[in-house]
């Protein structure tokens, strides 16, 4: 079977001291090769976490440990092609967004070659979330895995627990490297080598052990001094300038409007900070944009070459988008958040599921790959196909739908914070609140739907009357 590899989601990070509430969140839009790759939202519980795993892409398989936690996940509702886990929480509040795809260059490649079977993001959250304890855990574990398994691509990851969100990138066969993200800073990362400047003696910094060596050792390193990764192992191509540098460039404009950067350029920062405390809303919209107020947005009024000159970040082929939120102002109880919306981002709204629970609304959960406009997937989608063919007819309604769906589910949390420890069945009760929030959701957008209809009707050509 030929692997797929994406090559196509955008990620973000934020530290504790740079949100809006003290959470540490990470976040990332899964994107396929194609557009319409169904996704579902489930809780794996111990007893159904297989003991050995096996690839389906691959011949890698792997005796897994006996003492698994509980988590959340959102893999492919067709498990044809594997698991594809892409994101989750598990019952320890600790978190796993897995993966964004990346380049890398020959150089390291004819060191270290990509091993065709190899781990790859089909297998790394159900090898790896069940089984840690702390971010930092999730940097060890995964990074041991890769170095003796060896992997067939070539990955961006992200784990966060209360305190702490660390980036970590595959680099070839069997390196790696990871790098903590500043308390007051946030990330942008789009399919690229992203990490640049690197401290190997800083604990905030972690690595294959031979990796310093094995630079020096290969004449690596084209800078007179200190270690910028992304010119060590990574890419700097007409490619990148045109897939991957603009989405970075919008994400920190929109933080940054001070930058004196273009979109094309190939040393954006990978660590920004910025005045602006970031909400959920603000990494919703980064996550969903398409270049809005520049000539480059497929929707505005630039040149038809403009608007095809750089590939957005809200895009057909979102299939899922999480925002995994570890809170410090509540209880440990309630503070893991798996915000969730599927399909493209031109179109839908994020929900505040938590975590807590054992099991998830079935309007999010029983999704499978036949169209069915009942589940929340299809729902979405048919949303986002029906915009995307009158951008500007619809683009106040969208942003009305969102708006309310947000502000009602927060509502629900609020008022569920302040209420938990009013029920002994605290995972039971969560489940009940986050079905509310689903029915929110659900409701709002068959209400969006029904509204693109009624607009779009008089605007089809198949028309006549006698007073034409």
């Amino acid at each position: 079977m030929t692997k797929r590899v994406h090559g196509s989601c955008t990620t973000m990070l934020v530290g504790k001291d740079a949100s809006i509430d003290g959470s540490v969140m990470i976040a990332r839009n899964e994107d396929g090769a194609g557009p319409l790759v169904p996704q579902k939202f489930v809780v794996i519980q111990p007893a159904d976490q297989p003991r050995h795993y096996q690839s389906v892409l691959s011949k890698f398989n792997l005796d897994l440990p006996d003492n698994p936690l509980r988590y959340t996940e959102t893999p492919n509702a067709d498990p044809a092609e594997g698991v594809w886990g892409a994101s989750g929480i598990n019952s320890e509040n600790v978190a796993m967004s897995s993966t964004e795809t990346i380049t890398t260059n020959s150089r390291i490649l004819g060191i270290d070659p990509l091993v065709d079977e190899g781990l790859g993001e089909e297998d790394m959250p159900t090898i790896t979330l069940p089984y840690i304890h702390s971010a930092r855990d999730g940097v060890k574990r995964l990074g041991s895995l890769l170095e003796k398994y060896g992997t067939y691509e070539t990955n961006g990851i992200c784990f966060a627990d209360k305190n702490e969100a660390w980036y970590f990138e595959s680099i070839a066969g069997h390196h790696w490297m990871a790098v903590r993200i500043p308390d007051d800073a946030y990330v942008i990362a789009p399919n690229r080598m992203n990490i640049d400047d690197f401290d190997f003696d800083s604990p905030d910094y972690m690595a294959s052990a031979d990796l310093q060596d094995l630079i020096a050792k290969n004449h690596l390193n084209p800078d007179p001094e200190g270690y910028d990764m992304r010119h060590i192992f990574g890419s700097s191509t007409i490619k990148d300038t045109r897939y991957n540098n603009p989405r970075a460039w919008y994400g920190q404009k929109y933080f940054n409007p001070e930058f004196d950067t273009e979109p094309i350029d190939q040393d954006l920062p990978f660590i920004c900070r910025t005045d602006k405390k970031i909400s959920v809303e603000d990494m919703k919209f980064v996550l969903s944009s398409h270049y809005q107020n520049t000539p480059y947005d497929p929707y505005g009024t630039g040149t038809e070459a403009e608007k095809k000159q750089f590939r957005p970040i809200g895009i057909n082929r979102n299939q899922e988008l999480h925002i995994l939120q570890l809170r410090n102002n509540v209880p440990e109880e309630i503070s893991a958040i798996h915000w969730l919306a599927f399909a493209p981002n031109t179109f839908n709204a994020v929900v505040p599921f938590y975590a807590n629970i054992n099991d998830t609304p079935a309007v999010y959960r029983d999704i499978t790959k036949d169209f069915d406009v009942s589940k929340m997937y299809w729902l979405s989608a048919t949303l986002g196909v029906f915009g995307d063919t009158n951008f500007g007819l619809f683009e106040d309604f969208e942003n009305i739908f969102e708006q309310k769906t947000v502000g009602a589910c927060r509502n629900l949390q609020m008022k569920a914070d302040a209420d938990y420890k009013n029920h002994k069945d605290l995972s039971a009760y969560l489940e009940e609140v986050n079905a509310k929030m689903a029915q929110v959701s659900f409701d709002n957008s068959n209400k969006l739907l029904g509204q693109m209809v009624a607009l779009a009707a008089p605007q089809m050509k198949l028309q006549f009357t006698l007073n034409d």
